[in-house]
């Protein structure tokens, strides 16, 4: 019988790959700030983290031009970019089997949750998740750890050996050692191994095939 209860997933490159959307409306914010990005693949580095922590990190913004770039962001996400995302193939399947089993599905996702439920509800996912834990539209509780905790609190009639943290960068492995839960950390998504092998998750794996290996101990079919 596995220990875990509880499952967080992350949402952009865990359950889903949200390139497409998520660069090209950074892209668009960039533009808007007259800065010229041809090449969305350096955008890469966008899919994860929170906006604010990004565009200050790799664009050397202020806070005043960080939230002017956030707010140009989102005139495109909302409009159409977080409907150009795909799921990973077999997370359904995955999903389905994980809440058969028993287990209680969480979404722990540093975008706001306002979208994060829009498109869980998009690809028909929110059957399989009793909870959606984003961040705030005003970037408040927008850190992994901050997420977690919040989860935490949310499930207090647990311990924190029931819950395991899943997501594909150091960000969500960070969240979960902050948090003392355990983690997965999936390179199939925008982390690579060895971002991921230095924040001590409790695993890795590189496909969903072996993340259900893992949870159930049965492989995906």
């Amino acid at each position: 019988m596995n220990k875990y209860k509880v499952i967080l997933f992350d949402l952009d490159g865990t359950l889903s790959d949200p390139k497409v959307g998520i660069t090209k409306s950074v892209q668009y914010a960039l533009n808007k700030m007259n800065i010229v990005e041809g090449d969305v693949d350096k955008l890469e580095c966008f899919i994860g983290p929170p906006l604010h922590v990004s565009f200050s990190e790799y664009y050397n913004f202020n806070e005043v031009d960080t939230l002017k770039a956030i707010e140009f962001y989102r005139e495109r996400f909302k409009e159409k970019g977080m409907f150009e995302n795909e799921l990973y193939p077999n997370i359904p399947l995955l999903l389905k089997s994980l809440r058969e089993q028993g287990f209680t599905l969480v979404v722990a996702t540093s975008k706001p949750t306002i979208f994060a439920e829009q498109i869980v509800k998009y690809f028909k996912l929110d059957q399989f998740f009793e909870l959606i834990v984003g961040s705030n539209l005003d970037g408040t509780r927008s850190s992994k750890a901050e997420i977690i905790q919040y989860i935490l609190e949310k499930y207090n009639e647990h311990k924190l050996d029931d819950f395991i943290m899943i997501g594909d960068r150091k960000h969500d492995m960070i969240g979960a050692n902050h948090t003392k839960i355990d983690s997965i950390g999936v390179t199939y998504g925008y982390g690579s191994y060895e971002e991921l092998r230095q924040t001590n998750p409790t695993h890795i794996v590189k496909s969903v095939e072996e993340l259900k290996d893992i949870l159930i101990g049965t492989k995906v079919k």
